[in-house]
């Protein structure tokens, strides 16, 4: 199998290079392969290979979310002043597999006006369909020409589920006007709620990128010609200075493995007769980019970089789905809730000994996609309207938020009174606000200049959706049977004399009215949405495909501009964001871009 964490001389040069071993790379490095079994593929990834049992089986998800565990990268941003002066960890894949290997599983598809809004020459949602479609295997409801049945991603609900909670929530909401849709993944379906599907097996296994594109290429004995090179971060690209020609990149061992990195040297050098592809993600790509000589002039002579191509773009407009996420008691039944196997108080080992079919489990049961009614919107103030008016009004297709069921804690249960918990999850999903990530030095290892920008839009139009979207989850909650209260440290501190006041019961509310919220409580919740919104894990848009004096980094075959034989692939390149949690659009771009590779390769498929 083509795996290494030393790479031979044979391997040292090669047709085509992935810097980046992630959701996308992984279907490009697979689809190149399975196009045309000569063609020499090598991939760099900066993680360790993806056979950890934490990540085959869906139930030990919450072992990614530790900052100190070694599956996932996490990029610090600044201190920002908008945010009470926190610093936000934001997460990335950092196995092969990338976030496939490590995300919640939920399967979410991109609304039809999302990818029309690229305006972009093949990217469209009637381009796009037919690789949605490739990737899967679905297993769930809806009309048969929205899905796909014979690709490499099996969607399903898992081996478990927490029927009662399903059905409570489902109720619910529809009390608050939203029903429940069948197919709510179709790129048509909006303002609504779904019985969720996921990335998981209808045998309980994760269905990520590298397991289910990449090894069995690896393994199969018919792609000599496919390698994987381990624990190597990419450092830069090199180019042929004569024509500004990408042949190859330059890699170092990766420091902070902890599987370590026998007899390699600080940085060693792989070349590309034919492309390289950087499929580094979102934080990553824009950093391979400026250490390799592309970007703003002002931003690499900062940097102390010499600029090989002036793409202003790279590094800029930043996104993220800003999180929140609400805790409420329950009087759900321990089997009901992960929060025996989260606290410890029921042992994963023997769960896995057992074969339990919880451990097919990601305990998200309900996805919803929403909107406020026109007195919501009112409401929220006249530029709140305007916004409205201009973005969304005309197009039904366009939620504000999505918003999750956990049937959990959905955090650190450290301190938690033991007990059964469920939760909302809220994210708004076209935020007005920008960040940027950019490189401070010419190496690996210099700070990031990264801020997120959460919260910086004009007109606090983003923090306008938070107030909406928290007040509206709240009021679900709360006519939910097996609601008991709002966990009060997960929730904004209003006085005990507020109508908005977290409560205790022990049994369901009975003839419930939406809480009142007076001028004093709204100041309450926006200082403590400031203080608590954090990442959805879902970065984009940093080197989008756009035109140049748009800030675009590439063009819609994905081709940097300013330089020959470059490309790139992961969700970066995304024009504007999309109504979706963003692992479905990775995969969905990688089938998209090794199409296009395979064209430009002039291989016959």
């Amino acid at each position: 199998m083509g795996l290494y964490t030393n790479l031979p001389d044979a391997v040292a040069e090669v047709d085509v290079i992935i810097a980046g071993g992630g959701t996308a790379g992984c279907v490009v490095a697979a689809r190149l392969a399975e196009a045309d079994p000569s063609l020499s593929i090598l991939v760099v990834e900066g993680g360790s290979n993806n056979d950890i049992s934490s990540i085959d089986v869906p139930v030990l998800f919450l072992s990614h979310l530790a900052p100190t565990g070694k599956t996932n990268i996490f990029y610090a941003a600044k201190k920002e002043k908008q945010l009470g002066y926190r610093e936000i960890f934001v997460p990335s894949g950092g196995v092969l597999g990338g976030g496939s290997s490590t995300n919640l599983m939920m399967y979410s598809r991109a609304q039809r006006s999302d990818f029309d809004a690229w305006k972009t020459p093949g990217w469209s949602a009637e381009d796009m369909l037919p690789y949605l479609r490739k990737l899967e295997t679905y297993h769930g409801p809806g009309a048969k020409d929205r899905h796909g049945y014979d690709g490499p991603i099996q969607v399903s609900r898992g081996t478990y589920r927490a029927a009662r909670s399903e059905d409570d929530f489902i109720s619910a909401a529809g009390k608050l006007g939203y029903p429940e849709i069948e197919d709510l993944q179709s790129l048509d379906a909006n303002n609504g709620v779904q019985r969720a599907m996921r990335y998981i097996s209808p045998d309980g296994k994760r269905q990520d990128a590298a397991s289910r594109y990449l090894h069995p290429k690896l393994q199969d004995g018919n792609h000599p010609n496919l390698h994987v090179l381990l624990h190597a971060q990419v450092v830069r690209v090199v180019f042929d200075k004569e024509n500004q020609r990408a042949v190859g990149v330059e890699y170092r061992p990766n420091p902070n493995s902890e599987w370590g990195v026998p007899n390699l040297h600080p940085i060693r050098t792989a070349m590309a007769k034919k492309l390289v592809i950087v499929s580094s993600g979102a934080c990553g790509t824009p950093s391979v980019l400026e250490r390799s000589g592309i970007g703003s002039p002002e931003v690499l002579s900062r940097a102390n970089i010499p600029v090989v191509a002036d793409v202003p773009g790279v590094g800029d407009e930043y996104e993220d789905h800003q999180l929140l996420v609400y805790p409420y008691k329950s009087s759900l039944n321990p089997e009901e809730t992960l929060d025996e196997i989260a606290s410890g108080r029921r042992d994963p080992e023997e769960i896995i000994r057992n074969n339990d079919d919880i451990l097919g489990w990601n305990c998200q049961d309900i996805t919803c996609r929403l909107r406020p009614s026109d007195a919501e919107v009112t409401a929220l103030g006249p530029e709140f309207q305007r916004s409205w008016d201009a973005d969304f009004r005309d197009n039904p297709n366009k939620p504000l938020t999505l918003m999750s069921l956990v049937s959990g804690f959905p955090g650190d249960p450290t301190g938690v009174p033991a007990g059964q918990y469920f939760a909302m999850t809220i994210f708004s999903v076209y935020p007005y606000s920008r960040g940027h990530l950019h490189v401070t030095g010419p190496n690996i290892g210099d700070p990031l200049d990264f801020e997120t920008g959460f919260f910086t839009d004009a007109n606090d139009i983003d923090l306008k959706k938070a107030m909406w979207a928290y007040k509206k989850q709240r009021e679900i909650a709360r006519r939910m049977q097996t609601y008991r209260g709002e966990f009060a440290p997960g929730h904004p501190p209003f006085p005990a004399s507020s109508k908005a006041a977290c409560i205790s019961t022990q049994g369901p509310l009975v003839d419930v009215q939406d809480i009142e919220y007076t001028t004093e409580d709204d100041a309450i919740l926006e200082k403590w949405l400031r203080e608590n919104v954090s990442t959805t894990w879902h970065s984009v848009g940093t080197c989008k495909m756009a035109p140049r004096e748009e800030k675009g980094v590439v063009d819609s075959r994905l081709r940097v501009y300013g330089v020959d034989a470059l490309r790139i692939a992961d969700l970066s390149i995304l024009p504007h964001n999309v109504a979706a949690n963003t692992n479905n659009t990775a995969l969905a771009v990688g089938e998209r871009a090794a199409d296009i590779f395979i064209e430009d390769l002039g291989i016959s498929k």
